[in-house]
């Protein structure tokens, strides 16, 4: 993607974070013949040097399962906050009146292969994983063995796992870094004004 150097994010522990963060991401292929791609809920494994690995499943009826063989090269698109940004709140547009809309945005692509586990205890293992993480937080969390076995056997027959070993990393966190102090400051202003605190807090922390 088009990365300006400065809005460029090159540190794999804060991409990995935003990931984790914000774990829907768009996992893009050509391996069906012709360009696909498929929403899908990833787990971030941090550990796997030197970029870390992806996991996640789909259905056995997908075309990416069904109708492919052997390693798959992908790109996992992952977006964080983002926002419009009126050319209102900058400072400058009293000034001189030169300004125009924009959108600010944080944004990892990932690219890797992708190679499917069949192996049940994997896919199982997969599954508390990521169950247990978005779960976690709530008053009374839901766990794959509330389920009954033999539910949770039939529904697994119906899914495939899969790995992403990531080979490249790009994190483009695009939040007026280009601007002057004065409008970083009143674009921060408009998204605390308009309840978009984390992208203000984003801002201001990015403009430093």
């Amino acid at each position: 993607m088009r990365q300006p150097e400065v809005f460029s994010e090159t540190r794999v522990d804060v991409m990995h974070a935003m990931m984790t963060e914000h774990p829907f991401a768009a996992v893009v292929s050509h391996a069906t013949g012709s360009l696909s791609a498929d929403h899908v809920p990833l787990v971030v494994h941090s550990s796997v040097d030197p970029l870390g690995a992806l996991h996640g499943h789909i259905a056995v009826s997908n075309p990416l399962f069904r109708e492919t063989s052997g390693p798959i090269e992908v790109l996992c698109l992952f977006q964080g906050p983002q926002t419009y940004v009126t050319p209102a709140w900058y400072a400058s547009k009293k000034e001189h009146g030169k300004v125009v809309p924009t959108w600010n945005y944080v944004v990892v692509h990932s690219r890797g292969t992708l190679t499917f586990k069949r192996d049940p205890d994997w896919l199982m293992r997969h599954l508390h994983e990521l169950t247990d993480a978005h779960e976690q937080n709530r008053p009374q969390p839901w766990a794959v063995t509330d389920a009954p076995d033999d539910y949770v056997s039939r529904m697994l027959r119906g899914l495939v796992g899969f790995e992403i070993i990531i080979d490249d990393l790009q994190g483009t966190w695009k939040m007026s870094q280009n601007k002057t102090p004065a409008d970083r400051s009143s674009v921060e202003r408009g998204l605390a004004e308009a309840g978009a605190t984390d992208l203000a807090d984003l801002v201001q922390n990015r403009g430093a």
